[in-house]
């Protein structure tokens, strides 16, 4: 099975996963020595049973999409997300307490390191599956767009400008009648990946303003918080003169920042924030099959949006439940493929991942290795 082609599966008389043959070699008119030569048919694999996800809020809209997807293909299955934010997503992937995280960050080499016992004493792997912008979305009547630089945001967001009409925001903005209004500045309080990736961008593009690791949670007390993309945006509908940072694909109805990227503003784009991750390196001496990018912030290229999130499935190299490793193997194939890509572009927004990484992913699930079924336990008595 291929990444990039699905049929529609028959379904399943038993739990569990079920290796069908699409035709036997008497159906194609095949015997003896005919059907002994003949090239082996490709398998049918039929998912049922009930699994679980958790973890970015980033990728709620195109996990729906794909979860749609995929139960259209295996309506035996029955999947969940809980979009609790990355770090909750991992620790509780880490734990055992899910098929499958996701996340905006990849893993880091002691959360990598602590995987073994969750994925049957093999390791954990980043699977980058979604690809979007990170947008500056402000509420401002009658304003739809903004210039902003990484400096005048590490700014607003530290708290040093904290007038929409700050001579900084006019100069970059001639034309715009900007409000006598306060600022406020409203960011995650969950441990969020996309909290990582924006305070990543500042510190990368504006240190100076900016003297802050990347780091999941907020690094200062300044501001309002509020819980995942929801709580972010939500704030900021209610909140004439707010501003957030979210996953573009949450943030439809709000003002939208175009960040300088050289000498150049750039609106965010699905396409732009592709380029930058085409455009970065994978991070080296990972385990087999991870693909984790270390994104170029610095980028300088007119058609590069560097503020992006690229989004994880993190998921096990083993699984010693055969039925779940079945699904993650599918689930896997299903999102990378291009009708799963494109649902999460129709739901979210994201890029398309490019056909290199499809056939990566693609090859990474089929290399999940699957142990034998975890035994029944005997009833009492």
């Amino acid at each position: 099975m291929t990444t990039t082609h699905y049929t529609r599966l028959v379904s399943a008389a038993t739990a569990g996963a079920l290796v069908l043959p699409l035709a036997s070699c008497a159906a194609l008119g095949l015997t003896g020595d005919e059907a002994a030569s003949a090239p082996s048919a490709p398998a049918k694999v039929v998912v049922t049973g009930e699994f679980r996800g958790a973890g970015a809020s980033s990728q709620e809209s195109a996990m729906e999409a794909w979860i749609t997807g995929f139960q259209e293909l295996h309506p035996g299955a029955a999947v969940s997300y809980d979009p609790i934010g990355s770090g909750d997503g991992r620790e509780r992937f880490l734990a055992g307490k899910s098929a499958f995280g996701a996340s905006d960050v990849a893993l880091s080499d002691e959360e990598m390191a602590a995987s073994g016992p969750a994925c049957d004493s093999g390791n954990a792997i980043d699977l980058p599956v979604y690809i979007s912008p990170i947008a500056v979305a402000f509420n401002l009547e009658g304003i739809d767009q903004l210039n902003l630089s990484s400096d005048v945001i590490a700014r607003i967001f530290t708290g040093h400008i904290t007038q929409w009409n700050d001579p900084a925001l006019v100069a970059a903005n001639p034309g715009v009648k900007l409000p006598a209004l306060e600022i406020t500045a409203v960011h995650r309080s969950d441990d969020s990946g996309t909290t990582e990736n924006f305070t990543d961008y500042l510190g990368a593009t504006a240190p100076k303003a900016w003297p802050y690791p990347a780091d999941g949670l907020w690094p200062l007390p300044t501001g309002f918080a509020a819980e995942g993309t929801g709580g972010v945006t939500d704030t900021v509908r209610s909140t004439p003169g707010g501003i957030t940072y979210a996953d573009a694909s949450r943030t439809a109805d709000l003002g939208r920042a175009a960040i300088k990227v050289g000498d150049e503003y750039v609106p965010y784009s699905a396409d732009a924030a592709a380029a930058v991750v085409d455009l970065s390196p994978r991070i080296e001496n990972r385990y087999e099959h991870d693909l984790a990018f270390a994104l170029d912030r610095t980028i300088d290229k007119p058609f590069a949006y560097p503020m992006v999130l690229v989004s994880y499935l993190v998921v096990c190299s083993r699984y010693a439940d055969k039925a779940e490793g079945a699904f993650v193997k599918e689930f896997v194939e299903y999102v990378a493929s291009d009708e799963g890509q494109q649902r999460a572009a129709d739901a979210a927004g994201s890029a398309v991942i490019s056909p290199d990484l499809q056939d990566w992913i693609g090859a990474a699930g089929e290399a999940i290795y699957l142990t034998m079924d975890r035994p029944s336990e005997q009833p009492a008595g």
